[in-house]
């Protein structure tokens, strides 16, 4: 590292954001992930004994997944390099290997290389690394906020081991809160600022585990409010800490692990007659920004996969709701969106239809297709009669009660059954219905 470097790497860590300063340099600093790096953890202990093999770190924003690899930077003897996947190349990466493979050569010495955002890599990008993480001329750490058994290859992920990483805890924001207002080598503690604790406890609270978010908000709060004029203190109070954080975090990916956990909340929600939930959760998606007519679609699927014929009007009231919101748009379109929930959740549920296509799509699969029965065969067309097609076709309309008993499935498949209604809402009349026809048939 030449004068230049120093200089701009010592500005850099200066002037860097709150949260890049406070980065644990320990792993007795790290707050929050006691699951994996408590100290009877094996993360822990293959830390602090410097015998790390490949490793992922998954997890929200804010978490810590690069902090981590900064600590192993720190308490590491062997070479330490990272990569952002964001820019990176296949040049940078080449520059990696040749490096490691001079230092494993002549100093015996391993390299560890971080990819912040594996994700990022296409499969090219990710297969150049497998052999010599195979190898062993590179330990791979990677950080992601995908869920890696999507993102990453299959053989990289055979070779790592996954951590998962959760939000921080309230408590866990707070502490750091509190670290970085008093420390005045990396922190604010230069600046003579308190927070008060309802304070501190709303940012704790409105940055859903995110420590970047809750740190972010207490320098911007430090460094835009004046001091007081009684103590001479700059002071962090509640109305200040809402000004730094006009809005909840709310962790939403759409591509992501967040976006799929959240829709199958509110799906299963609404099948589960809990409207208050469903609607939580939708008003979670659009909170966070999610495209209504994507929510429209899921609530139309709903209406027929779980409702069905229980209510055939809640697939109507889904339709209609779809068609509306696309007329009206946000934020009236939330009111419309809630309608339908509501009218979905509280519906009484069947899936006869799902359980009738499925076995019906089963019986396509596993059987040949016999011919349809010649009575019901098209006999609108010149010669159909002469091939006997449509002859000894009932009309049922000519027949008591609009029905007559007459084969319409295929030979072999004779009183073979798709559809059983339920005993729920409108499928109990037709249940009713239909053993009426039979007996009178």
């Amino acid at each position: 590292m030449d004068l230049f470097d120093y200089m701009r790497s010592a500005t850099q860590e200066r002037e860097s954001p709150l949260a890049s300063r406070m980065r644990p340099k320990t792993l007795d600093e790290v707050v929050g992930q006691r699951h994996i790096i408590g100290k009877d953890k094996l993360l822990y202990r293959a830390i602090q004994a410097d015998q790390l093999g490949s490793l992922i770190f998954y997890g929200p924003p804010g978490t810590g997944k690069t902090t981590l690899a900064k600590v192993i930077a720190n308490t590491t003897s062997a070479d330490f390099r990272q990569l952002n996947a964001t820019v990176a190349g296949k040049k940078d990466m080449e520059e990696v290997v040749k490096a490691a493979k001079d230092s494993l050569g002549m100093y015996g010495r391993k390299t560890i290389l971080f990819v912040d955002e594996i994700h990022r890599f296409n499969k090219g990008q990710q297969d150049y690394l497998l052999p010599y993480v195979e190898d062993g001329t590179l330990i791979l750490i990677g950080a992601t906020t995908e869920n890696p058994f999507f993102e990453v290859n299959g053989a990289l992920l055979s070779r790592s081991r996954i951590f998962e990483l959760k939000s921080l805890e309230k408590e866990d924001v707070k502490e750091l809160i509190y670290r970085a207002i008093a420390d005045e080598q990396r922190g604010l503690g230069g600046y003579r600022a308190v927070i008060d604790d309802e304070a501190a406890d709303f940012l704790a609270d409105v940055a859903g585990g995110d420590a970047r978010a809750a740190l972010n908000a207490v320098e911007l709060g430090v460094l835009t409010t004046s001091r007081s004029i009684e103590d001479g203190k700059i002071h962090i109070t509640l109305e200040v800490a809402q000004e730094c954080i006009q809005k909840r975090v709310v962790h939403y990916d759409k591509n992501g692990d967040n976006h799929y956990d959240t829709i199958s909340a509110f799906i299963k929600s609404m099948r589960g007659s809990d409207p208050d939930a469903a609607i939580y959760y939708l008003a979670r998606m659009l909170y966070a920004g999610e495209d209504i007519k994507f929510i429209a679609r899921r609530i139309m699927i709903c209406a027929s996969e779980d409702v069905g014929n229980a209510d055939p009007q809640a697939l109507l009231v889904a339709v209609g709701a779809a068609q509306a919101i696309e007329r009206v748009g946000m934020p009236e379109a939330q009111i419309i969106l809630a309608q339908a929930v509501a009218y979905v959740a509280t519906a009484p549920k069947s899936n006869s239809a799902v359980c009738a296509i499925n076995e019906a799509m089963e019986a396509i699969r596993d059987q040949q297709a016999m011919p349809v029965p010649v009575h019901l065969q098209d006999s609108h067309y010149k010669g159909a009669n002469a091939l006997g097609k449509g002859i000894g076709y009932l009309y049922a309309h000519d027949y008591p009660n609009h029905y007559v008993k007459q084969q319409y499935l295929p030979d072999g498949m004779e009183g073979r059954v798709f559809y059983r209604p339920s005993e729920m809402g409108y499928e109990k009349q037709i249940s009713e219905h239909m053993c009426f026809l039979k007996e009178k048939g």
